[in-house]
């Protein structure tokens, strides 16, 4: 064979690997690890719940996932830099419902989240809890509702954000048991929890994961908690008490325009995850469920939801 022969027959090769091949080569999707955005702060539930699964996701993604705490303005920071992100799956955004689908609602916002992230899962949901400081001379629910109507605007709600995951639920309760409160947003449940426990809030609301070892360890007092089921034994629901709040929904999210085969990849790791052991002892443990939901199948909801927290926004702020 002579050498213009074996040039050609190499420069063949080469093209077949490049163009016919190339998709299988630059597609090895993922190469290098994920960055998580949690646009919240540290020591909250996001926080938490994020340490258990990116723990143990690695097994079924092949990669690590890294996580980026980027708190700021109830979550508009962390959720506009995982938007303006390149869609190349290698950005994702651990956000709930409250950011992503009543933030929105509530300001002018250069995004349209329900348009510029798509789902790739609902990791859980979480059923926040009204806490206390246990040296707090409420333990019932009644019992510091009846004081914040002796003494409206005396007692601090501390809160992660503004219309966040923990405000809203309780701005609920207090809207329907006609309690005026002063409301103090932090970045985060983490910072939240912090100001609460040095004395700087009387109540707020806190998710299993944080609310759990602080009641276990006596520094603060469950009154009331979300949800269908009780999430402490002796601590009734909400709805028992006869108020109606919500849950939140915590959400493994993407910048728009991620190619379909990297996100089946993505949702199909997830859903392989959930039903892993290791992964639901953890949950387990730090007192979160792990009732999961595929990620097209969310988004059918989001519009909805949406619809329905304009309706709440405009009870609760009268507008």
């Amino acid at each position: 064979m002579t050498f213009r022969k074996i040039s050609c027959s190499m420069l063949v090769a080469l093209l077949l690997v490049f163009v016919g091949l190339s998709p299988a080569l630059s597609d090895n999707y993922p190469s290098k690890p994920i960055t998580l955005i949690i646009p919240l702060g540290a020591g909250g539930s996001h926080d938490l719940n994020a340490r258990v699964f990116t723990s143990v996701i690695p097994s079924y993604l092949g990669q690590a996932v890294v996580v980026k705490l980027m708190p700021g303005a109830g979550g508009q920071t962390g959720t506009a830099a995982a938007i303006k992100a390149k869609p190349d799956g290698y950005t994702l955004i651990f956000t709930h419902n409250y950011i992503d689908q009543l933030q929105p609602l509530l300001e002018k916002l250069p995004y349209d989240t329900i348009k510029d992230l798509k789902s790739v899962c609902r990791i859980n949901y979480g059923a926040s809890s009204l806490v206390v400081r246990a040296d707090k001379p409420w333990k019932t629910l009644d019992e510091i509702l009846a004081y914040g109507k002796k003494n409206p605007g005396k007692l601090i709600f501390t809160t992660s954000g503004n219309w966040g995951a923990t405000m809203t639920p309780g701005a609920r309760v207090l809207l329907q048991a006609g309690v005026e409160a002063t409301y103090i947003p932090y970045k985060g449940g983490g910072p939240a929890m912090q100001a609460l426990l040095a004395g700087d809030g009387d109540f707020m609301m806190s998710f299993p994961s944080q609310a759990g070892p602080l009641v276990e360890a006596g520094k603060i007092r469950a009154l009331a908690s979300a949800g269908d089921k009780r999430v402490f034994t002796d601590v009734p629901t909400l709805k028992e008490l006869g108020y109606e709040t919500g849950t939140m929904d915590r959400i493994v999210m993407a910048p728009k325009g991620v190619p379909e085969d990297r996100m089946k990849i993505l949702r199909d790791a997830f859903a392989k995850l959930n039903g892993d052991k290791t992964y639901k002892k953890l949950m387990q443990r730090i007192g979160e469920n792990t009732e999961y939901m595929d990620g097209p199948d969310y988004d059918k909801l989001r519009p909805a939801n949406q619809e329905a927290y304009r309706l709440l926004v405009k009870k609760i702020s009268g507008q």
